[in-house]
């Protein structure tokens, strides 16, 4: 995994892990998500990634549009 940017300072993701077809997302309060092309879907997850690259409003997006996850890691 790799450290969010967090640009705008108060972001509640902590690191990510980008694949050809999924992104896993670290919060803050440790909990760590899968979310794939399958849930929520293609456009949320390559959405999900262009965001966490640019360091800037993914935990927001995560909340109003990406909340249906695949799986929950930990």
């Amino acid at each position: 995994m790799q450290d969010y940017p967090n640009r705008s300072g108060s972001s509640g993701v902590r690191a990510f892990e980008i694949g050809p077809d999924f992104i896993i997302v670290r919060f803050a309060d440790g909990g760590t998500y899968l979310y794939n092309h399958e849930r929520p879907g293609w456009a949320k997850v390559e959405r999900m990634k262009l965001l966490a690259k640019q360091g800037r409003g993914l935990a927001s997006y995560i909340s109003r549009e990406a909340y249906d996850y695949a799986k929950k890691l930990g």
